[in-house]
């Protein structure tokens, strides 16, 4: 790590021992810097949980350079990823934000939801098959990458079998969404995934208008509230955030929380014991580890946070990862307690950006842990050391080697 980073800077987490555990630093910033002005990432950063609520109820979204001012700023390189990021939703403030969400929420119905449920569990359990006789596997390349890609295909309303070309470019997008600033060796690979996700949800709206299918695709194309309805291009923008969304956080999900289970086994044995514990435990893993580590917003107007004066378009990023282990909000947070009935964390946002999809990802970990925990005994972690994916915000696992003594059908 540079001797010229700041104190306490996030920059830290570029240094991979941090970025495998990165809680001592947020606790470091919560006790002695809770609102505090990063002059590496020119940004302020805000960890206690009280701060971090108020900053994503009361705070703006709309961060997204447009292409034009990337232009401006001699970045032009990136200008068509902008050219979609500023049409997604994740982006916006009411009312735009408010318009979008009430068309997509339509693709989350409960009935479309339960449609999915069943699915979930029947993908889950093929997914063993394949590894059962094995004794091992790799839980992320063969259980946690592909379970939510494939789900969320459906969820989509796109072929499955494209699934895998789906994750990555997800894995493409989550560049953009994870990092604090753009990697520049990295930057042409995510422009060239952005235009070809781009041509193909152009392709798969063209098949849906000669034989439509259920899904968030055609449920985008075809939703109107007060007599509106999507432009083309605001489809694909949020059918592409929805994907990422849905695959890599809960990839992340599945594998850190099985870390953390295959870490406490104490608290795995609970969840044998007892399976009813499996949804608290799945919050207590969102808790614990979340996938979403940090965010962005700017502030509305000048305004005073915490002690500190931020100015008007001040960009703040709020660390949902100390926030969920500050002990003001949490007893004992750096405990896995798999039975924690108090448990308001912010793994899945706040106010009107809370995820939508929470629901789905929900019953995809609930469903991946009882099948895992039931059917693959004396389940633990291969010797060796674990590499953490380079998206510091996005967090997960690039592998996670396990062993079993067996398998039940």
């Amino acid at each position: 790590m540079s001797a010229a980073a700041p104190a306490l800077s996030l920059y830290e987490l570029l240094d991979p021992e941090v970025l495998a555990n990165p809680y001592p630093l947020y606790r470091q910033l919560r006790e002695e810097q809770p609102v505090y002005w990063d002059p590496f990432l020119c940004a302020w950063v805000v960890t206690r949980y009280r701060d971090v609520v108020h900053v994503l109820r009361h705070y703006s979204a709309d961060r997204t350079p447009t292409p034009e001012q990337l232009d401006a700023m001699g970045l032009s390189a990136v200008s068509p990823i902008a050219q979609v990021m500023v049409k997604q939703m994740l982006f916006m403030d009411a009312p735009a934000h408010a318009r979008l969400r009430s068309l997509a929420a339509s693709a989350f119905s409960p009935a479309r939801v339960a449609v999915l449920k069943s699915h979930v569990s029947e993908i889950v359990e093929s997914l063993i098959d394949r590894v059962a006789a094995a004794g091992r596997m790799e839980a992320i390349a063969d259980f946690a990458s592909p379970l939510p890609a494939i789900v969320t295909a459906e969820m989509l309303g796109v072929p499955v079998e494209d699934h895998e070309q789906l994750k990555d470019w997800s894995a493409d997008f989550a560049e953009m969404l994870g990092n604090f600033q753009h990697n520049p060796d990295r930057v042409a690979r995510v422009v060239k995934s952005v235009a070809e996700m781009t041509a193909y949800f152009h392709a798969r709206m063209d098949e849906l208008r000669s034989h439509p299918r259920p899904g968030l695709v055609h449920s985008l194309m075809t939703a109107e509230v007060n007599g509106e309805r999507l432009t083309d291009e605001e489809v694909v923008a949020n059918s592409i955030v929805t994907m990422v969304g849905g695959q890599e956080t809960t990839t992340n999900l599945i594998g850190n929380g099985l870390l953390a289970l295959l870490r406490n086994p104490g608290e795995m044995g609970r969840i044998l014991e007892d399976p009813s514990l499996i949804p608290t435990a799945v919050e207590e893993l969102l808790r614990y580890e979340s996938p979403s580590q940090h965010t962005a917003r700017l502030a509305p107007q000048d305004t005073e946070l915490g002690g500190q004066k931020i100015g008007k378009r001040q960009a703040v990023i709020v660390v949902m990862g100390a926030a969920n282990r500050d002990p003001e909000q949490f007893a004992d947070p750096d405990r896995l307690d798999v039975g924690r009935k108090e448990n308001r964390h912010l793994a899945f946002g706040w106010a009107a950006h809370f995820c939508f999809g929470a629901a789905l990802a929900r019953i995809e970990a609930q469903t991946a842990f009882e099948a895992l925990l039931r059917r693959l005994q004396d389940l633990r972690l291969e010797p060796g050391p674990l590499e953490w994916r380079e998206n510091l915000g996005l967090r997960g696992l690039k592998t996670l080697p396990v062993r079993f003594g067996g398998a039940r059908s």
